[in-house]
């Protein structure tokens, strides 16, 4: 039980580094769309990398909470009530799902971003939806509450 409250604090550590890299990044994506030039911008690229590099950390920490660490997983798949009670759902379907959704898009911005010496509208789409996969599925209330 000891490795549960590690995986739990690294995830939820994580997860404040996160946010902040997920607002520098909208910050970065919103001022470079808007700019005059549209040219992305080393800072740009390297906030771009991070945001990429830690949801998949966060993803694959949060995937060992979930699959081998979390007994509240088990339980409710057991009972059939994983679907059923709102906590659970959101818990163990919506958060995993929607943040690996998020760390794909996130993964495809960043070769885009590499790639491209200009910013343009399906990669400023992209991102926009990445954010708000992010914003939806970021347990708010268990992290501040």
């Amino acid at each position: 039980m000891e490795f549960y409250k590690i995986f739990l604090s690294a995830h939820k550590g994580f997860g404040y580094l996160e946010l902040a890299l997920v607002a520098a990044f909208l910050v970065l994506l919103l001022t470079t769309m808007f700019g005059y030039s549209g040219k992305i911008s080393k800072p740009f690229r390297k906030v771009t990398l991070f945001t990429m590099i830690f949801f998949h950390v966060q993803f694959l920490v949060g995937v060992a909470l979930l699959l081998i660490f979390s007994p509240g997983f088990k339980a409710a798949l057991n009972a059939g009530t994983l679907m059923k009670d709102p906590y659970a759902r959101f818990q163990y379907v919506e958060h995993p799902f929607s943040m690996l959704i998020a760390a794909v898009i996130m993964t495809i911005i960043n070769k885009k971003v590499k790639s491209n010496d200009k910013l343009t509208i399906p990669v400023v789409s992209l991102g926009l939806v990445a954010v708000a996969l992010f914003v939806f599925a970021f347990p708010w209330a268990r992290v501040f509450g």
